[in-house]
């Protein structure tokens, strides 16, 4: 099978949509399939490409199996509105002129989002292939973009409202993150339940293996006894970050903890500022970091910290770093409601607190902090938990069988395969 999957996002970048599109394309390519990955020049989340990647237009290389193809992209840092947007835009556009020039005719093309303009570059070369369009649906835009108050009812998002409802309506077939997404859109927007199915997030177990928490993450930053508790991803306008800061300023007066934010974004800065403001010396904040070294981090905390916004749309989410941690023997502290907390609670792994309560999260953190006995239980019941139903290899194999099942009932719009 011939396999399209457009994606902005890809590894050497960080971050769930970059990980998913690979290792899911990964599986695919090892299966036997012929795997084309669209997307851009890495830049995210910082907004700087590679100096050898500056005004290039695009760069085929292959990647574990896979013919990853990059076009074009105006690189702008995961903050201002109007500069993403651009960059948003840039690859729409790139993508489709690429992928029309580039990209041998698939069997069947997969869009990710978010973006929408992502989604649409993949429609608009599904139709000029004319092979089926499966919108793969990772966030709800333009619904999270409201959610976040990072734009209010306006143009812009009626104009990404009517896109959405495009995409899925002119899709063959829609991929969600989670069962909350699958419904919601049908509610929404009207699409039938048989027309979306559902593959989660996921973790390769040969990458989160668990590990020695006294490590090299641990040596190097100085963390020595104290009870570290990580945040790591993106510090964005969704993660309520500042409660964490909250929290760290009641239990300043402890030295036993520690709170250790790694990567970047938008309110990195923001957070920065408070922390210098506050004084507070049991924060520390880390770059972003390289794949490899992710797992050692994991590996080096006592508590991993998963925060969202207390808002109703993320009821239905499932952060990816949920199943990192889990995989690594790391219990959670979330801050998730709905979907996301049902899993935790399932698989023994972790404890809920409301989000944006930092009293409840002060409380929470001075109670799991005297039971190690009972941490490292969670630890082991957690990763149980993912390996057996978040299996990245699993999932891999259910989608593509999907794929396969999309080409035989759409199949081409005219004439044979190429």
């Amino acid at each position: 099978m011939r396999i399209l999957y457009v994606s902005q996002y890809f590894p050497p970048e960080m971050g769930a949509p970059a990980a998913r599109v690979h290792e899911l394309s990964r599986e695919w390519a090892g299966a036997g399939d012929e795997v084309t990955v669209l997307t851009a020049f890495a830049h995210h989340p910082v907004g700087v490409k590679a100096p050898g990647d500056r005004w290039r237009w695009t760069r085929r290389e292959r990647i574990e199996g896979i013919d990853v193809v990059r076009a074009y992209v105006y690189a702008s840092p995961n903050k201002g509105t109007v500069k993403r947007m651009l960059s948003y835009l840039s690859f729409m556009v790139s993508a489709i002129v690429i992928g029309f020039l580039r990209v041998r005719r698939p069997e069947v093309v997969v869009a990710t989002s978010p973006q929408l303009l992502c989604g649409f570059a993949g429609y608009v070369l599904a139709r000029v292939f004319r092979v089926p369009f499966v919108f793969e649906v990772r966030d709800l835009w333009p619904e999270s973009i409201i959610a976040v108050d990072a734009m209010g009812e306006n143009l812009v998002i009626r104009g990404l409202r009517r896109l959405a409802r495009h995409l899925y309506d002119q899709s063959d077939r829609i991929v969600t993150v989670g069962e909350g997404y699958r419904q919601q859109i049908h509610q929404r927007y009207g699409v039938p339940l048989v027309k979306m199915t559902e593959v989660p997030n996921g973790i390769r177990t040969d990458l989160f293996e668990p590990g020695p928490k006294d490590n090299a993450i641990r040596r190097e930053y100085g963390w020595g006894e104290r009870f570290v508790m990580l945040y790591l991803g993106t510090h964005g306008m969704a993660h309520a970050l500042h409660v964490v800061l909250d929290a760290a300023e009641a239990l300043r007066a402890d030295p036993r903890y520690l709170f250790v934010f790694v990567g970047e974004g938008a309110e990195k800065e923001r957070l920065q500022q408070i922390a210098t403001e506050k004084g507070l010396g049991n924060v520390q904040f880390i770059g972003q970091q390289p794949k490899n070294r992710v797992p050692m981090f994991y590996a080096a905390c006592d508590l991993g910290l998963v925060t969202l916004r207390n808002t109703p749309l993320f009821q239905d989410v499932l952060p990816s770093k949920i199943f990192e941690y889990l995989a690594m023997e790391r219990p959670i502290l979330l801050t998730v409601d709905g979907q996301a907390r049902r899993l935790v609670e399932a698989s023994g792994g972790g404890v809920f607190v409301p989000p944006e309560d930092a009293g409840s999260l002060v409380g929470a953190i001075r109670r799991v902090a005297n039971q190690r006995q009972k941490l490292d239980g969670m630890g082991q019941a957690g990763r149980d938990y993912v390996v057996r139903h978040y299996n990245r290899v699993t999932q891999a194999a259910f989608y593509r069988e999907f794929l396969k099942q999309v080409r035989r009932d759409v199949g081409p719009s005219s004439g044979d395969y190429q």
